[in-house]
């Protein structure tokens, strides 16, 4: 199944492209190669400006106080695991305390490493860090890969408290939801949603089956339109066939 998500409001949007970020930073960062240290260089440039919000920090901070105490709730409850739920709690609280003992705006160290910024300057302008234009960076690039890697990890450190929380958030919301299957027919695929409310969206759709969905919502309806990419140019066609796929409504 290809899962595909979709965001209902700004913050969780926030969230996702964080989330996306952290992943792709993390993947190139572990490899050898010069080429994908510079990409995952310029991933972490990403994270800085997404990570900006003023109150990214203090958005995660409540929503997990917040589910903190409804997990508080099902203490001595026979149905739920005491261990699990304890482990759940510990890892709230152990994330909380990290973003509380962030200080200033998020991302402000790399912000002051002039290097740094001279780099993610140029790297705004097309083939901007090319050897003669950055020759300091060519030289970092040529480092040893343990010497680049360790510089990677070190930079991205202090803002990985913001990864975690982030990480429970969006867990507790994936999980929060209860799939339903559903049909488009002819492509197509409509529900009123009647105060029906949610944060996000998830739709599972075979892998095999050559159908993209264009999702477009707002508090009164939802629509959902299956294409599929025509050519070698992907360019989309309205699907005629009938199209299931799994639908979970998201809400924390």
């Amino acid at each position: 199944m290809i899962t595909y998500e979709y965001p209902l409001n700004e913050r969780i949007r926030t969230l996702l492209r964080l989330e996306d970020l952290f992943d792709k930073f993390q993947h190139f960062a572990n490899s050898d190669a010069a080429e994908n240290h510079h990409v995952a260089l310029l991933t972490l440039f990403e994270v800085l400006e997404v990570a900006a919000r003023a109150d990214l920090k203090f958005d995660l901070i409540q929503e997990l106080e917040r589910q903190r105490q409804t997990l508080l709730g099902f203490r001595n409850n026979p149905e739920i695991s005491e261990e699990a739920l304890s482990g759940a709690l510990y890892e709230i609280e152990l994330s909380s305390a990290q973003m509380l003992a962030m200080h200033g705006k998020i991302g402000q160290y790399l912000r002051d490493n002039d290097w740094l910024m001279a780099i993610k300057n140029r790297a705004a302008i097309p083939g901007g860090v090319c050897e003669f234009d950055l020759p300091a960076y060519h030289y970092w690039l040529h480092r040893d890969p343990a010497v680049r890697r360790n510089a990677l990890n070190d930079w991205i450190a202090p803002i990985l408290p913001i990864r975690a929380g982030l990480s429970i958030v969006l867990r507790l919301l994936r999980a929060s939801g209860r799939p339903e299957q559903q049909v488009a027919t002819h492509g197509a695929f409509q529900l009123m949603l009647a105060g029906r409310t949610a944060l996000m969206l998830r739709l599972r759709v075979d892998h095999n089956a050559p159908f993209i969905p264009e999702i477009s919502a707002n508090k009164y309806a939802l629509n959902i339109r299956f294409v599929a990419p025509d050519g070698e140019d992907h360019r989309p066609r309205q699907c005629g066939e009938n199209v299931h796929f799994e639908l979970t409504f998201c809400n924390l």
